[in-house]
C-alpha cells in the first residue's frame, strides 16, 4: 500500500518517539560546536552566524556540531535569517547539513544534504546537496533519486506559495528533518515541505550536522531550541 506523505511522517515520527533525545545547543555558548570564530557567536540566546562588508566570508563556511554523525534522526530547531537592514528583502542563504562530512577543516566547510532556508520566496524547504549533486528537490516536490541523479518527481507535498506562505520572514520559524533509512523529510512550521527517496549509491547514511554561513553580500541567521532525537 501506498503511504500518504503525512501519514508516511507520522510513522517515521513515531519510529522515533522512544529513542534517545538530546538538546544540541546549551543556550549559553558554542561548547559542542566547532566553526570559524570570526563569524559565529551567541546573541539573545541564540546561536548565531554573521558576515558584514569588514569581515565577508570568502566561501561557505559551516558551524559543525561535534556530537557525533547521525544516521536515523529527527532534528527540530527554530531558525531566522536576516539580511543587512534585518529584513527579508535582500541577501540571506543559509541551511542546516546533515549526514554530511568535513572537506576542508581549515575553513569549516562540509558537502552533504542540506535543508535550505533564505530569506527569498524560492528556497526555504528546498533539499540540496552542498558541493555534491545541486539541486535534488525543489519545494513541493516528492522524488525518488535514481543512480546517476535521475531525479523523478512522482507527487507533492504541497504547492510551493502555500509553503511559502506558513514562513514568517525575519522572524522565528521551526525547522524538522527526519532521516529514516534513504528516505529524508523536511518541514517548516508543521509544512512538509520536501518527501526525497534517495536509492543512489552515493547517497549518505550517516555524518555530521552543521549550520551554514553563506558567502555574499552581509546577512545574520540565527538558531535555538535545537532537539536531535537518534537511534
Amino acid at each position: 500500500m501506498k503511504l500518504l506523505p503525512s501519514l508516511s511522517a507520522l510513522i517515521l515520527s513515531a519510529t522515533l518517539a522512544h529513542s534517545a533525545e538530546k538538546s544540541m545547543f546549551n543556550g549559553k555558548d558554542l561548547t559542542g560546536w566547532k566553526g570559524q570564530p570570526e563569524f559565529w557567536s551567541i546573541k539573545d540566546g541564540a546561536i548565531t552566524g554573521q558576515t558584514s562588508k569588514a569581515v565577508p566570508a570568502k566561501e561557505n563556511t559551516f558551524l559543525i556540531w561535534e556530537g557525533g554523525e547521525p544516521g536515523d534522526f529527527e532534528l527540530t530547531c527554530k531558525f531566522k535569517i536576516t539580511d543587512a537592514n534585518g529584513k527579508s528583502d535582500g541577501f540571506g542563504n543559509s541551511g542546516i547539513q546533515y549526514r554530511s562530512k568535513v572537506v576542508n577543516p581549515a575553513y569549516s566547510v562540509v558537502a552533504g544534504y542540506q535543508a535550505d532556508m533564505e530569506c527569498g520566496k524560492t528556497y526555504c524547504g528546498i533539499l540540496y546537496e552542498e558541493k555534491g549533486r545541486g539541486v535534488l528537490a525543489q519545494r513541493g516536490q516528492k522524488v525518488v533519486i535514481r543512480e546517476g541523479n535521475k531525479i523523478d518527481v512522482t507527487g507533492e507535498t504541497g504547492k510551493s506559495d502555500v509553503i511559502q506562505a506558513a514562513i514568517k520572514p525575519a522572524d522565528w520559524n521551526d525547522y524538522k528533518i527526519i532521516a529514516k533509512g534513504n528516505h529524508l523529510q523536511q518541514f517548516i512550521n508543521g509544512v512538509l515541505t520536501v518527501d526525497v527517496t534517495d536509492e543512489s549509491s552515493v547517497g549518505a547514511k550517516k555524518g555530521v550536522i552543521a549550520l551554514q554561513l553563506h558567502a555574499g553580500e552581509p546577512m545574520t541567521v540565527q538558531f535555538k531550541d535545537m532537539i536531535l532525537k537518534s537511534e
